[in-house]
């Protein structure tokens, strides 16, 4: 079965950015590449229950396992050594990034309260956008009795735009929901 955001961009954003941008081939259209969240858990450090407990949540909202991401140096400061475990990340591809990018703009961004859209400086030269959720249980697959403590995320969307306009143009009609100039 094919999903929905994928047949979109098939039949519908394809032909639109072609015809808008001018291109001559469908191949010179900008796509998505990959989709990575990940979870800085700064406690699981010391106890390595609350960084499994986020990998399962993060493996709930993304339907990927997660893998772990260590402490490339050590910080006193922190109270971090070098190896240590410090978060978690996944990377989407193909269907599963195409189906989490629907849940994500159509079930749990419109679940944040006072939400206004995302900001239209995020992007970076390469045309990948990032963005920063503040508390998991915007997702519905988390059920908010079984949160032990809130935990935010990041999320990059890598596309092959070539700029910063080809990539908004790309996730504007995919629905994400930006802040009006």
């Amino acid at each position: 079965m094919i999903p929905r955001l994928l047949d979109k961009y098939r039949n519908q954003i394809t032909p639109e950015i072609k015809k808008n941008r001018g291109y001559k081939s469908s191949m010179e259209v900008p796509r998505l590449k990959k989709i990575v969240v990940s979870m800085g858990v700064g406690e699981g450090a010391s106890d390595i229950k609350v960084l499994e407990k986020n990998m399962d949540e993060l493996a709930l909202i993304t339907g990927q396992r997660p893998v772990i991401c260590r402490a490339k140096k050590a910080i006193s400061n922190f109270k971090i050594r070098a190896g240590q475990p410090v978060g978690c990340k996944v990377t989407l591809r193909s269907v599963i990034m195409y189906e989490f990018l629907d849940r994500l703009v159509s079930v749990a961004l419109p679940r944040i309260r006072d939400f206004k859209g995302f900001s239209n400086d995020s992007f970076d030269g390469g045309g990948n956008y990032s963005l920063g959720i503040l508390e998991q249980s915007i997702f519905p697959e988390i059920e908010l009795d079984k949160v032990p403590r809130v935990q935010g995320m990041n999320i990059t969307i890598v596309t092959n735009a070539n700029s910063k306009e080809e990539a908004h143009e790309l996730l504007k009609l995919f629905g994400f929901p930006f802040r009006s100039p």
